[in-house]
């Protein structure tokens, strides 16, 4: 497994992230920054990527996280362990990623994850980057974030 013809995105879709445009444009919240991840082979190495970029989060303060996952399969790993270690941290995330037939792992911080299958199928189309993120996948997670975050304001006071 990995990443396929529908799961991956273009350098056009990388110059217009519907992610990154949707965020930009609410003027009532701040992007602190994109992290971009690789994903290495070894777990040992997944889990410590994980926790420095839990670390990083933790270290800019920010009020939430969105996770997109391109690809899926080992990937998930990843993904997995990057939204547990925002959730340990208590930091409010949502998370995208191509679902198909479910995730390869999971954890407790997973409650809020977008299947990216645009085909209903389950699997990967020959269709290049037709499983990528959308305008409406990046509302629909900005949309959960921004309540999440809202929600766990109203909690600390």
């Amino acid at each position: 497994m990995g990443i396929g013809p529908s799961t991956k995105e273009t350098t056009l879709h990388h110059m217009r992230d519907p992610l990154i445009e949707v965020v930009q444009s609410d003027k009532n919240v701040d992007l602190i920054g994109v992290a971009i991840v690789g994903s290495p082979q070894d777990n040992s190495e997944k889990f410590y990527v994980a926790k420095r970029l839990g670390m990083l989060a933790e270290a800019l303060g920010v009020d939430g996280v969105l996770i997109y996952a391109e690809g899926f399969g080992n990937q998930h790993i990843d993904f997995a362990a990057h939204i547990e270690e925002m959730g340990k941290r208590g930091i409010p995330v949502v998370g995208l990623t191509f679902a198909g037939n479910g995730l390869v792992v999971e954890n407790e911080y997973m409650e809020d994850v977008i299947d990216l299958d645009k085909a209903g199928e389950g699997m990967e189309t020959e269709i290049v980057g037709q499983n990528c993120v959308t305008k409406e996948d990046a509302i629909k997670a900005f949309e959960i974030l921004k309540k999440k975050m809202k929600t766990k304001r109203r909690d600390s006071k």
